[in-house]
This record gives structure tokens, sequence and C-alpha cells, in this order.
């Protein structure tokens, strides 16, 4: 439901008209009318607190109402995620210094990254295609090598 439609039942439902809500919040009456009828998109934080308390409702369902993401709602998202981790394992990366964290973080991410190309490497030479080059035999005709011996060559040469 959008936040001016939200405001406007629960401002009905108590009773009250646009000028005690406007007035105990500490906006204009027209502000509010604005808002109610969807004219303003993008409240602050502060005036939705405000709403919210002169309608005496919980913030978060005004915030909920204007699409901002709640603690209520961040729990519904991650209801029945668990994560297994060693609870000393996460005692000793709470010691670690920020600067620490944040470069084990770089690297099990680039780890994660090569796991997943491994794995894509692994299910294409499954599927029949290959991404190594392979080797093509010299055939000693005019001194001529290969593309595939040609990059050995230069290789080793470095």
């Amino acid at each position: 439901m959008e936040l001016g439609k939200r405001i406007r039942e629960l401002r009905e439902e108590i009773g009250f008209t646009q000028g005690q809500v406007a007035g105990e919040a500490a906006v204009s009456q027209g502000y509010l009318s604005q808002l109610e009828n969807g004219d303003v998109r993008n409240p602050s934080a502060a005036v939705i607190l405000r709403l919210a308390q002169a309608i005496h409702v919980d913030p978060d369902d005004l915030f909920e109402a204007a699409g901002y993401p709640t603690v209520r709602t961040l729990k519904r998202v991650y209801e029945g995620y668990e994560a297994n981790v060693d609870p000393d394992l996460l005692r000793f990366l709470t010691r670690l210094p920020r600067n620490r964290q944040r470069r084990l973080l770089l690297l099990l991410e680039g780890m994660e990254h090569l796991v997943e190309d491994t794995r894509r490497g692994v299910e294409d030479t499954r599927g029949g295609v290959e991404d190594t080059p392979t080797a093509v035999e010299d055939t000693g005709v005019g001194g001529e090598e290969t593309a595939g011996q040609d990059s050995r060559l230069s290789s080793r040469q470095r």
C-alpha cells in the first residue's frame, strides 16, 4: 500500500482531522494533504517518524508503506536463513582489525570466483568443449611452427 493511502487510512481510523495530525507531526496541513494524495514521493525519515507518533502507530508501518526496508521486513526476508559458522571462528574474526577483515573478505571473494570459474571449466569439458588449446605436432615442412608451438616458445622466452 502507498504511504499516503496508509496515512489517510490510519488517520481516519483514529478519527483525527488532517489539521490535528499535521499539528502533532509539525508539518503543514497542505503538506499532509499532498502526502495523502500521493503528490509527495519521498518524505524524509524524520517526517515519517513524526507522523507515526502523531497517529500512534509503529513507525515501521509507515516506513514499509513508503518502501523503506525495516528490521521487520529484513527478518521476513531472511527467515529460515541460517549460517553454520563455528562460534570460535566468529569470535576470532570479530577481533581482527577492520582492514584485515576487508582483506580477508577480498581474498574469500577471489577464491569464490576461482571456484566458480573452475566449475564452469569442468562443465565445459564435460559438454565436449574444451577451453585449453590442444598440442599440434610440427609437420617439419619448411620449418613452420604451429600456433600452439609458437605460444609455448614465446612463454619460454619470457
